[in-house]
């Protein structure tokens, strides 16, 4: 069994940097093979495709943009009265794609409209989300692209988001019917939800097209004390066969703690303050000194 593969979110790693440029170049450093990064779209991406390639790092995942975050978007696919602004951004996230060499972009559900009751505009919403997401197949498959879907804990993370379960997810995904259509696996919002890791993992890891991780319920690396066990999550991934990236979408050692409350979004609106990322992962160093790494092709 080949050892996993991870990739540094660097909207949420190495933020004790200015620019994801330099981010960029610390995850080079540090070891990783690959990054993903939540929104690159203030940064040109020529700029950032060429601080990738100098220090050896692929960019596996981008997300669609967020919407109008004043107004409290996260995410358009699944928005009534939002489907041109979605189609927008789509366009805009596979033209950064493209220029960056990114396989895979996270199509981003969206919230329930603030006010409206979930149950009452469900299936409102659904219906959106099918039809935009048949677009974005479309799209996609144009230039060889994958979308992923990840649904975001509604305990904890982001009360009004729309997608909250695998089993929604997947649900949504076999009435859309596209093999470039898959499921984004962030364990961290699956054990929030229903637990069960185990047994989810192996039901739905042959739709999952990409792995985030971070401890419960801190948020932080997967070293870091809390209620899960990621040595032998990590080990399950490899029995199971999975051959993707495991991205690292946590909070950096030494960010303050109780930053994240029930208000906390999927990505920050201010930058995280500084943590030691470095130091942080000595549970990567100590999964590469027991597995090894990936060798080219694997």
């Amino acid at each position: 069994m080949a050892p996993l593969r991870f990739s540094a979110n660097v909207s949420w790693l190495f933020t004790e940097l200015p620019g994801l440029t330099a981010r960029l170049r610390a995850a080079g450093s540090s070891g990783f093979e690959a990054a993903e990064v939540g929104w690159p779209y203030g940064e040109p991406p020529e700029a950032l495709a060429r601080t990738a390639q100098e220090v050896g790092l692929q960019l596996v995942l981008i997300n669609t943009p967020p919407g109008d975050r004043e107004k409290g978007e996260m995410g358009l696919g699944a928005v009534p009265g939002r489907q041109a602004a979605f189609r927008n951004g789509l366009e805009q996230a596979v033209l950064y794609a493209k220029a960056l060499g990114c396989p895979r972009i996270h199509l981003m559900a969206g919230r329930v409209p603030q006010g409206a009751d979930r149950a009452a505009v469900r299936g409102e919403m659904e219906t959106v989300f099918l039809e935009n997401l048949r677009h974005a197949a479309g799209v996609l498959a144009q230039e060889n692209l994958v979308g992923l879907l990840e649904p975001i804990n509604t305990r904890i993370t982001d009360p009004r988001y729309f997608l909250d379960t695998p089993q929604q997810a997947a649900a949504i995904l076999e009435k859309v019917g596209r093999p470039n259509l898959q499921l984004q696996m962030d364990i961290f919002h699956w054990q929030i939800m229903d637990g069960n890791l185990t047994g989810n993992i192996r039901e739905f890891l042959p739709l999952v097209g990409h792995v985030q991780v971070a401890q419960v319920p801190g948020r932080g690396e997967p070293g870091s004390p809390g209620e899960l066990n990621f040595p032998y999550l990590f080990q399950l991934l490899e029995d199971e066969g999975y051959k993707g990236f495991v991205g690292c979408e946590y909070q950096p050692r030494g960010v303050r703690q109780g930053l994240f409350s029930s208000s906390w979004v999927e990505m920050p609106r201010v930058p995280l303050p500084s943590g030691d990322t470095v130091e942080g992962l000595s549970w990567l160093r100590s999964y590469w000194d027991k597995r090894g790494r990936p060798q080219a092709g694997q």
